[in-house]
């Protein structure tokens, strides 16, 4: 008997653990996959290029377990496959294409995620009310502050405050540098435009003298998807799991697939969880006075869908019929490219692991707002010199080959769109009951797609990109737009949403499920609308404040 279960190690599950065992409650937390020992078991985090075989290339018979991972072109090689599930063991079902990525180990995918750390403004929280899509949010700005600030801290996001209503001020270590192309653009900008800013992206990364619980600085390695044995950005494995460890009131099971969370008709509330052993296959049971759900958007409603009981025929807080809908995901590959005759005498230093950001400028009052499109984007990029290859071919040999090898190439920019999807009903995952993966659960069949507001949002995302970028001088300029599939931002959410009504919702604003209070759903799961800046930070803020809720009714009931 434990006080509080904990689903999955993650960005959201680290931080339920951490916040539940500070607060003193005895916390399992179950990872379905593999341990991940910090530092130990990076394997990669020191390779060079030719440390890899066959140039970090796959042999046929490896890429034949990754035929849906590889569609993205980046989960399936070799540095940092082991960090990546495939599609063998691991299957799931489309309706439509949907590319869902996923790293089943202790930690999740916050040893690889992106480390974009921005805040939700108002005018996030207030859209759907405003323009009557969906369901309000139950929350607003000022309820999340907070525990933006604790977040922020704790795991130090490196950034510039802009003093924008659309994208809140936090809690920043030093920014990083941009270079000088970076900084023209950013001149023009400031010039041309009152309604755009260019800066450098906010990113969960040590920078400045302040140390944090055993981890250093950024080495600006950029190594980052393969573990970073300096804990030099925030993940699980660096930062959250050893401080709930610290506590002596967690206790970590890898290897254990939940399968459902337990009910109990009588008095209403969850008593525990079913788990797979994931080696074994045997078949276990754990109680706790709270169920923490952080297996990810997908994971944690599978769960729920799984959970069926006489209260609940059709999975476990499924009342308003809204558990597996609303699935959201970013759209992007959407901009324009460009290159940049000047500065030639100049370069830089180190491998920053980050790029610019330019944050929503449509949508958000007066002569921002757009007929053909509701929500907005923002622009993630960078300029870099470095392309040999044209020096290469010309040279051919010899001592002029050797010079130019010597030598960096032209400067070139990237502006690349990021964009809100709406949350549609119609995009949708389910359960497959025919079709079983090894542990004998059922698999997952998506069913979601881009749609209007979307694909015209895409066109401004490349007209916006190709103008800032001539009239701050760039030349040759190309635009680019590859949609790719639902799934690839690889921020999948919504699939349990929160609201005021439980007629229309499946959680309330506290995350807890609205016909089982014991039950909170703190990953993506949850979001009632997407945004279109990176989740992360606010998964982890609601997790934060979720997990000190739940504390203090614990408290109240003891």
């Amino acid at each position: 008997m434990y006080d509080a279960i904990v689903v999955g190690s993650g960005i959201s599950g680290g931080w339920a653990a951490k916040e539940l065992c500070e607060n003193g409650l005895k916390t399992l937390v179950l990872e379905r996959g593999r341990m991940v020992k910090h530092i130990e078991d990076y394997p990669t985090m020191h390779n060079d290029p030719w440390d890899s075989k066959f140039k970090g290339e796959n042999p046929r018979e490896i890429n034949a377990r990754y035929q849906k991972q590889s569609r993205t072109g980046y989960v399936h090689k070799a540095e940092r496959r082991h960090f990546f599930v495939d599609d063998i063991d691991h299957p799931y079902n489309e309706t439509k294409r949907f590319d869902w990525i996923r790293g089943y180990h202790v930690g999740g995918r916050s040893i690889m995620w992106g480390r974009q750390s921005y805040r939700w403004s108002d005018i996030d929280f207030e859209a759907n009310k405003k323009e009557g899509i969906a369901v309000d949010w139950p929350v607003r700005y000022k309820d999340i502050a907070p525990w933006y600030d604790k977040v922020e801290e704790y795991i130090s996001v490196s950034g510039e405050k802009l003093g924008l209503e659309v994208l809140p001020d936090g809690q920043f270590s030093p920014p990083m540098e941009l270079n000088c192309v970076e900084e023209t653009l950013k001149k023009n900008m400031a010039q041309n435009y009152k309604d755009r800013v260019l800066t450098i992206g906010r990113v969960a990364h040590i920078t400045g003298a302040k140390t944090y619980d055993g981890r250093s600085a950024c080495q600006f390695r950029n190594r980052c998807m393969r573990g970073c044995p300096f804990g030099g950005y925030f993940s699980s494995n660096s930062s959250t799991l050893p401080a709930a460890e610290r506590t002596g009131n967690m206790t970590l099971r890898p290897f254990s697939i939940v399968s459902e969370v337990m009910y109990d008709e009588k008095t209403g509330k969850a008593t525990g969880v079913k788990v797979v052993d994931q080696e074994t296959n045997e078949k276990l049971e754990f109680k706790s006075k709270v169920v923490f759900l952080c297996a990810s958007a997908i994971g944690s409603t599978s769960i729920l869908m799984q959970s069926k009981s006489k209260r609940f025929p059709n999975g476990m807080g499924n009342d308003s019929g809204e558990l597996g809908h609303n699935l959201m995901d970013h759209h992007f590959k959407a901009g324009a490219t460009a290159k940049w005759s000047g500065d030639k005498d100049k370069y830089y230093k180190g491998r920053r692991p980050n790029g610019i950001y330019i944050p929503r400028f449509r949508n958000i009052g007066g002569e921002t707002e757009m007929k053909t499109f509701k929500r907005g984007y923002g622009y993630q990029g960078g300029a870099g010199r470095g392309d040999y290859q044209p020096q290469i071919a010309e040279a051919g040999y010899g001592a002029s080959l050797k010079k130019a090898i010597q030598e960096p190439g032209g400067w070139t920019i990237g502006l690349m769109g990021f964009g809100e999807c709406l949350p549609y009903h119609e995009n949708k995952m389910e359960l497959d009951y025919n079709k079983l993966d090894k542990w004998g659960l059922p698999t997952v069949t998506f069913d979601a797609e881009w749609k209007e507001n979307e694909w015209e949002m895409r066109k401004d995302m490349i007209s916006s990109a190709k103008e800032m970028l001539r009239n701050a001088g760039f030349e040759d300029i190309q635009t680019m737009d590859n949609p790719t599939a639902p799934g690839n931002g690889i921020h999948e959410m919504g699939t349990a949403r929160m609201g005021r009504d439980p007629k229309t919702s499946v959680c309330n604003g506290n995350n807890q499920l609205h016909a089982v209070p014991n039950v909170y759903v703190t990953d993506g799961a949850f979001m009632t609308s997407a945004s279109c800046v990176n989740p992360s930070l606010t998964y982890m803020a609601f997790t934060a404040r979720a997990a000190n809720h739940a504390a203090q009714q614990l408290k109240k009931e003891a």
